[in-house]
């Protein structure tokens, strides 16, 4: 699957988003090893911080299903759904990620036009 492709299912997931108190919604698709993809949002809660993250509702999904071996991730994020810059994972998913995924693990961000990769080494 292509950064676009996977972008593009992020932006899909996005649409699903529950934030009714930031107002910033975000969509997140995983690419496992196996090819499998497991889409996330995040969703808020009014007892912050019983949300949780688009990135981290992906792997849940995937752990769920099984698969612990991921190639990449895409994400899309912004203000009421609208797309306007890149979006990073938070320190929490980071952290998250790095339980399962090595530094070289690659992290797709899209900002409406362009998309921009990062290694979660970078980001750590």
């Amino acid at each position: 699957m292509t950064d676009n492709e996977l972008a593009d299912l992020s932006i899909r997931a996005l649409k699903n988003a529950y934030a009714p108190y930031s107002g910033f919604k975000v969509g997140a698709a995983l690419l496992t090893k196996s090819g499998e993809c497991f889409l996330g949002c995040n969703t808020e809660n009014a007892s912050f911080p019983a949300g949780i993250c688009a990135e981290r509702a992906a792997i849940s999904a995937a752990v769920t299903a099984g698969f612990k071996e991921f190639k990449k991730i895409a994400i899309s994020g912004g203000k009421n759904g609208v797309i306007t810059d890149y979006c990073t994972p938070c320190g929490v998913c980071r952290q998250v990620l790095s339980e399962f995924c090595g530094k070289d693990f690659k992290i797709i961000t899209f900002n409406g036009k362009n998309i921009k990769a990062y290694t979660l080494g970078e980001l750590l």
